[in-house]
């Protein structure tokens, strides 16, 4: 397995921005998809497995808890495995636990027991396929890195649409242990989805044998100067921040809408509405953020589209029927694509490619907190109040200050790194030193005499003050 740190590539590879990197986008497509519509893909057989154990909904809704906890809580852990052996072979035994975990699922005879396999075993080899790849997607792009991490997240969206319905109909068919059965089985894509994640080479490490690849720098397995940074730390907080309140409406939309009085098959059809808009939204965001006069301002951007999300929620919470629903949830699926395509675009134009890895493990761990305190905090206030609109404001405030966060913390303490002088800089100030003062005329007659006088003593120049820069 140590060969495989192969997989980081000599420094000074220019990101191809096409070719192969296509396959691997294709890849990360799918990883993405999975890791985040699978825990809420999983609630379809929620009833089922209460009707099967005796437990109540809470329990259930412990599953996918645990899943996004793992996902998002061992991010250093997949930090220090991709810094240690490549992001190809975490990938791989990534794929084979996410297959694993839900396999084993279909045999267990307690819920204590669906909570290791398919939350702690299923979650885990998500995680270490999502973040890897990733890391994979900055490397093949530079340029087109904006609109690859828009097409990359539209997996989830696109995902969720499909693994739902297919859920619902694994268990009608074959029943819970049948669906996780199955599903397992289509884990082992993200097998085969390690495998087009190809190393990048240095074509002078395969041109040949007399050439020598450039020598690659010592990596720590968990790069923590990263927080030595104030942009990281900045981009940290608001991130954390955000999820607290990201997360919460499309969790109680739907119950939002039945509260009012709309029947159920309509009420559920809101997430599609939102899913369906997201599916869209992605995508063109990252497009839009690729175009060489937004690409600069993509962090200010992202604040914008968190500011959006926010404002969203708050108006959402003025809503008193159906029609205001589908409003809420059509902006909604806007402002939320937009913060799902941005927000690892940020983070890599923020730290660079050879501390991504190590600061995405970071994030996701500081992430993974505000994950288990958002929606139960909004679960409590529903409880403590009955009323619907106080979460989606609680949701929408938390929002907005994770915006204001990221957007005054750039603007006044981030200070503009000074520029580094190019080559062609220096020789030009050097030619300007070597030149003679404008509108001074040197007679080459005299410079003839005066080096004639200058006799060379012992085999060096003599130098004067009038020869010497």
């Amino acid at each position: 397995m140590g060969g495989a740190v192969v997989d980081e590539g000599p420094t000074g590879i220019k990101a191809p921005d096409g070719g192969w990197g296509w396959a691997v986008l294709f890849g990360c497509f799918i990883i993405t998809g999975f890791s985040y519509a699978f825990p809420k893909a999983v609630s379809v057989f929620f009833k089922e497995l209460m009707h099967e154990f005796g437990i109540g909904y809470s329990d259930t809704a412990w599953i996918s808890s645990i899943l996004l906890a793992m996902l998002y809580g061992t991010g250093p852990l997949c930090s220090v495995c991709v810094n240690r052996f490549g992001c190809r072979p975490v990938m791989l035994v990534g794929g084979l636990f996410a297959s694993l975990g839900m396999v084993a699922a279909s045999f267990c005879r307690s819920i204590i027991q669906i909570y290791l396999t398919t939350g702690v075993i299923t979650g885990l080899g998500l995680a270490l396929n999502f973040q890897p790849s990733l890391i994979m997607l900055n490397r093949y792009f530079n340029k087109r890195r904006p609109i690859a991490n828009g097409l990359a997240a539209a997996g989830s969206p696109v995902f969720l649409c499909a693994l739902s319905p297919l859920g619902q109909l694994l268990q009608d068919h074959y029943g819970w242990r049948g669906g996780f059965l199955i599903l397992g089985g289509l884990l082992l894509n993200c097998c085969v989805c390690a495998a087009l994640m190809r190393p990048l080479v240095s074509p002078q490490a395969s041109g040949g044998s007399g050439a020598q690849a450039p020598q690659r720098p010592s990596k720590h397995l968990l790069d923590l100067s990263v927080f030595r940074d104030r942009g990281f730390l900045i981009y940290a907080v608001a991130a954390s921040i955000m999820v607290l309140g990201l997360f919460v409406p499309p969790v109680f939309v739907v119950s939002y809408a039945k509260d009012l009085g709309v029947p159920d098959t309509k009420a559920a059809f809101l997430l599609t509405i939102l899913g369906f808009i997201d599916i869209f939204a992605r995508p063109t965001a990252g497009f839009i953020t690729g175009l060489k006069k937004v690409r600069p301002y993509s962090v200010y951007l992202f604040s914008f589209a968190m500011f959006f999300n926010g404002f969203t929620d708050l108006t959402g919470s003025t809503a008193t029927d159906y029609g205001g629903l589908v409003v809420f949830c059509i902006f909604f699926g806007i402002s939320y694509g937009m913060v799902g395509a941005l927000q690892f675009e940020v983070l890599m134009a923020i730290v660079g490619t050879q501390k991504f890895s190590s600061a995405i493990g970071l994030v996701l761990l500081l992430e993974a907190v505000a994950v288990l305190i958002g929606p139960p905090s909004g679960g409590k206030l529903l409880d403590a109040t009955k009323v619907y609109k106080y979460v989606f404001i609680l949701a929408g405030a938390e929002v907005l200050t994770s915006s204001l966060v990221l957007l005054l913390g750039n603007f006044f303490c981030i200070k503009k790194k000074p520029e580094v002088t190019q080559p062609e800089e220096v020789a030009s100030e050097e030619e300007k030193l070597h030149k003679p003062p404008v509108g001074v005329r040197v007679d080459s007659r005299e410079v003839e005499h005066f080096l004639k006088e200058q006799p060379e003593k012992n085999g060096e120049v003599v130098h004067t003050p009038e020869t010497s820069v």
